[in-house]
């Protein structure tokens, strides 16, 4: 393993050729194929650069353990709003995320549906490219007009693209009051329908998920978040719902699809919300649970890739294989396989930043 210190010792490791995988805390190691190429270890690249609160931007080495930046934030009555979470609790490895790997991944939580991803909260980044330059994107300000928006390329690109070193974030103050009300009994349509009708009021949903069976019942959650005088005059503008104790739980539960069997295969489908109920019709043996409204589709199953595949892009969608054994992981592609002219696109993508293939690992 590799662990360069600064910028230079990892321009010289890349300008070197061969083939190289970026690894942060290791805490998705098990997402994609197992490969050879020598592992790049980015924890050196750790600490707090710059942090204004009051200009609600922050500025990080991209190694920097997420646990400390959010510790860090929360000191400052601020949050990520992307909702970035350690998938540890999921994938079994406790290894701890890096900020970097939460932006490599695109990581991002329930409030995604409100809030946005990964993508919406990185303002710059600094990065060395598969040449083994060092290059600056974006800026240290939320409103930036200048250039290309390089950040949302990088943002969910698997370390594919560039070895991202330094992110400057987006912060927002956190809420005073986090509520959160359910609907219990509904099956997948008619929690899609109850999700989508509280979406178009005027309540201002920040996150709304459906659990088929949370401690014995199907559940339907939506989470409020403001002040409190906000939140409880917006909680009556949902009377089909009733306010639930222990939603700590239940969100991670939906964070981290931990309700699901861990001895089949885990998928992580991205559908149009509506769709979500036909998805699942289409797969009558899967386990599953709904985040984002319906948008995200948290399923496992023995239907086998291909059926799975063909009912997300039925729905217009995507599934990426999320957790399997190793001997599924070499043989299925991690990554939905993309239609011939949009793969030639990204194809070119990852030649300009990276002609030589350093970072062409075999794992997605």
């Amino acid at each position: 393993m590799l662990r360069p210190a600064n910028i230079g010792e990892l321009c010289e490791v890349i300008a070197a050729g061969g083939r190289l995988r970026l690894r942060g805390g290791g805490s998705k190691d098990v997402i994609g194929a197992p490969c050879d190429a020598q592992v790049v270890d980015m924890r050196g690249f750790s600490g707090i650069v710059d942090y204004d609160p009051p200009e609600l931007v922050l500025t990080v080495g991209a190694g920097t353990p997420l646990a400390q930046i959010e510790a860090l934030v929360v000191g400052e009555g601020q949050m990520l709003a992307f909702d970035p979470f350690d998938h540890g609790a999921m994938l079994g490895n406790d290894g701890g995320a890096t900020i970097g790997g939460v932006v490599a991944a695109g990581v991002a939580g329930p409030a995604r549906l409100s809030r946005g991803g990964a993508r919406d909260h990185l303002l710059g980044f600094t990065a060395v490219s598969g040449r083994g330059e060092r290059f600056v994107a974006g800026a240290k300000v939320v409103k930036n007009v200048t250039g290309y928006d390089l950040p949302k390329l990088m943002a969910g690109s698997w370390g594919r693209l560039a070895a991202l070193t330094e992110v400057t974030l987006k912060v927002l103050p956190a809420p005073r009051t986090r509520l959160t009300l359910a609907m219990r009994g509904l099956d997948a349509a008619g929690a899609v329908a109850a999700m989508a009708r509280a979406l178009g009021s005027a309540a201002e949903v920040t996150a709304a998920a459906h659990l088929p069976d949370w401690r014995g019942e199907a559940v339907t959650a939506l989470r409020l978040d403001g002040f409190a005088e906000s939140v409880a005059a917006r909680a009556a503008m949902l009377p089909e719902f009733d306010a639930i104790e222990d939603a700590d739980a239940l969100w991670r539960a939906v964070r981290d699809a931990s309700p699901l069997p861990r001895e089949w295969p885990l998928w992580r489908l991205i559908v149009a919300p509506g769709k979500a109920p036909g998805v699942i019709a289409a797969l009558p043996d899967a386990q599953w649970l709904l985040d984002w409204a319906g948008g995200l589709i948290w399923l496992t199953s023995d239907a086998g890739p291909v059926a799975i595949r063909t009912a997300a892009e039925a729905a217009g969608g995507h599934a990426t294989l999320w957790r399997a054994s190793e001997a599924m992981r070499r043989a299925v592609p991690a990554l939905h396989p993309q239609p011939g002219a949009l793969a030639a696109i990204e194809a070119r993508v990852r030649r300009a930043f990276d002609p030589g293939g350093v970072f062409e690992t075999g794992r997605f």
